[in-house]
């Protein structure tokens, strides 16, 4: 008589729904377990973690904050240097151009013919002020303005009765901007108020 041999039984196979709720309970088993160990973990060390947290995230925004300064101040330097690049040199350039507006002038006052040697002068100059122009290179306003320390640089002083006092009444030299930057400050003379004439009389 020859002995069945035993056949192991296999599972049924589970249904979705089975499949479903058999996964919602490992899920549930898992959350459980990681409730369970970090409700092990304790107070002082979570404490910690959140300090430790919030020194790392004051840490980045300090560095975000920096770099965004950084880079603000590459930019205003790099818009600087395009203004302002040129200007020793351009400071270099007005004596010459003061040069030409005095033998310019010299060449008007002359009884003897020297109009070829002015037209030339004239076209010099225009070439210059052309130049200057092309940089923003800008005349300081002076003459019959008040005086201003911020662009104007008083020579001496007159009396004069035909304009306020602290008034320019006389421009030895041009000052210049470029741009927005002082450049060369105008020398200038600056009225003052005329001595009454009983002053003078007894001055004299």
């Amino acid at each position: 008589m020859s002995e069945e041999k035993s056949q192991p039984q296999q599972a049924a196979p589970l249904t979705g729904t089975e499949a479903e709720t058999s996964t919602n309970g490992q899920s549930e088993a898992s959350c459980a377990g990681l409730e369970e160990e970090v409700s092990l973990v304790p107070a002082a060390q979570l404490q910690a973690c959140r300090e430790e947290l919030a020194t790392q995230k004051d840490q980045y925004l300090r560095a975000r904050a920096d770099l965004e300064n950084y880079r603000r101040r590459v930019q205003r330097e790099k818009e600087d240097l395009q203004r302002y690049g040129n200007e020793q040199l351009l400071r270099e350039i007005l004596p010459v151009v003061d040069n030409l507006e005095r033998a310019l002038a010299h060449a008007r006052t002359q009884d003897i013919p020297v109009e070829g040697l002015i037209t030339g002068v004239e076209m010099t100059l225009e070439q210059f002020q052309r130049v200057l122009d092309k940089f923003q290179v800008r005349p300081v306003a002076a003459l019959q303005q008040p005086f201003d320390s911020a662009c104007h640089e008083a020579m001496g002083q007159v009396e004069r009765e035909d304009c306020p006092p602290n008034t320019v009444v006389e421009e030895m030299q041009r000052g210049y901007m470029l741009n927005d930057r002082l450049l060369r400050p105008a020398l200038v003379l600056v009225s003052k108020a005329a001595a009454p004439a009983g002053a003078a009389a007894a001055d004299a």
